[in-house]
């Protein structure tokens, strides 16, 4: 079973996803930064394919992405520093990127190399449906690897429902339809987004990511989905102290948790 779908059956709530942009802050720490989530008890890795045009993130992860690029990140590169990350970790691990990169690097190559390092799922945020149906998913599938799709408050009941059922692993329910970042609370607009999702009884499990970075924030989204995703708040910390262990404990802090 693919370490995604274990994960969800095994921890059906409360579940801490963290993101990532790799070959941030330096250009060699991005199995670093993993192998201390993972031994932290961070639940799932989500590491940034970095790219000059990322057109869902916000600043703090456009700026993230833009300094791994001065750094030399490039697929390549990641996956050559992935290679032997599965001597130490087993949580699952996700690889977020758009989709010109990917399609450089040629999609079936891209999905064999996730095989071979240990990539359990990928999300293109600007991967058109249609093509994901006809082009991507069967590559995907024959070498067991979940893509991961969005949905936003303005996404259709119907358009959902079609998505969750041809999808596996989880579905990633974006807390709003602006760029990531960080934000103080979720308003009732949002809680009423988190409750109509939760109606239409999906199959696959959802995660709630954008805008987590307090306390409050997180228990929301771990009350309305089976868990969080945090990004800007942490790539922040990684920026100021360039050391994950302490970014990781100056989070959970805040978080309160």
């Amino acid at each position: 079973m693919n370490r995604i779908n274990t994960l969800f059956s095994n921890k059906p709530t409360g579940i801490l996803s963290l993101y990532f942009c790799a070959g941030h802050p330096t250009p060699d720490s991005t199995a670093d930064i993993i192998r201390t989530l993972a031994r932290r008890g961070i639940d799932m890795i989500e590491v940034g394919i970095p790219f000059s045009d990322p057109m869902a993130d916000g600043l703090v992860i456009q700026d993230a992405s833009t300094k791994a690029l001065r750094n030399g990140m490039s697929l390549q590169k990641l996956f050559s520093q992935l290679e032997d990350i599965r001597n130490e970790v087993t949580i699952p691990l996700i690889l977020m990127g758009y989709l010109n990169p990917i399609i450089q690097f040629g999609f079936e190559h891209f999905c064999q190399r996730c095989q071979e390092v240990g990539i359990d799922g990928v999300i293109i945020p600007d991967l058109p449906f249609k093509d994901y149906l006809e082009d991507f998913k069967p590559v995907a599938d024959a070498h067991g690897i979940r893509v991961i799709m969005l949905i936003t408050p303005e996404t259709s009941d119907e358009r959902i429902r079609f998505i969750d059922e041809h999808t596996d692993g989880f579905i990633y329910m974006v807390s709003s339809a602006a760029t990531t970042g960080a934000q103080q609370s979720f308003d009732e607009q949002k809680q009423a987004y988190f409750n109509h999702v939760a109606s239409l009884h999906l199959r696959n499990p959802r995660m709630i990511g954008f805008g987590i970075s307090n306390r409050q924030t997180l228990a929301s989204a771990q009350a309305n989905a089976a868990g969080a995703i945090i990004g800007s708040k942490f790539v922040s910390l990684l920026d100021e102290t360039h050391d994950p262990d302490l970014a990781l404990t100056r989070l959970l802090q805040q978080l309160e948790v």
